[in-house]
C-alpha cells in the first residue's frame, strides 16, 4: 500500500497537479473564450469538458516536456529533483502517462462538431512539440503562448461551430501574456539555462528582459480590450481590465531587481491577473 501511494504521488509530480498554476494560466483564456463566444451564456456542459480538458491536457504537456528535458533538467537547480529526472519515473511511463491523458481528452471533445475535433488535434501537436522549441527558436514562451491559448479558438469553435478573428485576437493577446509570465518564469533560470544551451525570451531579451515583458503585458491589455469593446462589453470589464493592470504594475516592482525568487513571486501571481480579466468578463454579462 505504501508503495502505491508513493508511485501516485510521483505520477502526481510529473503531472504537476501539486502545482495547479499552469492549469489555472489556461483555464481563465479558456473561459473567458466561452463566456464571449456564448454571450455570458456558456452552456454548462461545455464548461465541464473544457475545464477538465485544460487539467488533462496540461497534465499530458508537462509529461511530456519533463520526458523532452529529462537531460538537461538534470543541470537545472529547480528542476533536478523532478521525477523523471531522478529516475523515479522512468521515460517509458511518462510517455504512456502522456498518450493517456490525450486519450481521455479527445474522448471528452467527441460529442462536439467536427471543427473542435480538428482544432483539438493541432492543439495537440503544438503542445507535443513545444519542449523541443527549446532548443533553436530564440522565443520559445511564444510558441508556449499558442499552446496555452489554444483552448481560445476551440471554445468558440465548440460554441459556434466557427473561429472569428475575435478568437485569433484573443490568441495573439494570449501569446504576449504568456511571453511575458513565462519570461519571468525563465529568469529564475536563466544562470542555468546559459550553462546548458537551452534558448529562453529571459536569455534573448537579455538586459531589456522587465522593458519587454511590460510591452508584452501593455498589447495583452490592448487586444483584450479592443475585443471586449467590439462585444459591448463596458463598466465591469473594464474593472477587470484595471484590476488586470494593477496586477502587471505590482509585477514590475517584483521583478525589477531581477531577484530570482520575487521573479518566480510574479510568474505565480498571474493567475490573479488572468482571473482578473475573466471575473471582469463574467460580471458584466451577468450585471449588465
Amino acid at each position: 500500500m505504501n508503495l502505491l501511494i508513493s508511485r501516485l504521488t510521483w505520477y502526481v509530480k510529473l503531472v504537476r497537479l501539486d502545482k495547479p498554476i499552469g492549469i489555472l494560466l489556461l483555464l481563465w483564456p479558456t473561459l473567458a473564450a466561452l463566456w464571449l463566444a456564448s454571450d455570458g451564456k456558456p452552456d454548462w456542459s461545455l464548461c465541464f469538458i473544457f475545464t477538465l480538458g485544460t487539467i488533462l491536457m496540461r497534465s499530458a504537456g508537462c509529461a511530456i516536456n519533463d520526458y523532452a528535458d529529462r537531460d538537461f533538467d538534470l543541470h537545472v537547480k529547480r528542476t533536478a529533483e523532478r521525477p523523471l529526472t531522478s529516475g523515479k519515473i522512468s521515460g517509458t511511463e511518462a510517455l504512456i502517462v502522456t498518450a493517456v491523458l490525450a486519450l481521455i481528452s479527445f474522448c471528452l471533445i467527441l460529442p462536439l462538431n467536427t471543427l473542435t475535433k480538428q482544432l483539438s488535434v493541432l492543439a495537440l501537436i503544438i503542445a507535443g512539440s513545444y519542449p523541443y522549441f527549446k532548443r533553436f527558436f530564440a522565443i520559445p514562451q511564444a510558441y508556449l503562448g499558442i499552446a496555452f491559448g489554444f483552448g481560445i479558438p476551440m471554445a468558440f469553435a465548440a460554441v459556434q461551430n466557427t473561429v472569428p478573428a475575435s478568437a485569433w485576437i484573443l490568441l495573439i493577446a494570449n501569446i504576449f501574456w504568456a511571453v511575458a509570465y513565462d519570461t519571468e518564469y525563465a529568469m529564475v533560470d536563466r544562470d542555468d539555462d546559459l550553462k546548458i544551451g537551452i534558448k529562453t525570451s529571459a536569455i534573448t531579451f537579455a538586459q531589456y528582459d522587465v522593458f519587454a515583458i511590460m510591452t508584452c503585458y501593455a498589447v495583452t491589455f490592448a487586444l483584450i480590450l479592443l475585443v471586449g469593446w467590439q462585444y459591448g462589453l463596458r463598466t465591469w470589464f473594464i474593472g477587470g481590465m484595471a484590476v488586470a493592470s494593477a496586477c502587471a504594475v505590482y509585477h514590475y516592482t517584483l521583478i525589477r531587481d531581477r531577484d530570482r525568487m520575487r521573479c518566480f513571486a510574479a510568474f505565480r501571481h498571474n493567475n490573479w491577473l488572468g482571473a482578473a480579466i475573466f471575473a471582469g468578463i463574467a460580471l458584466d454579462y451577468a450585471l449588465h
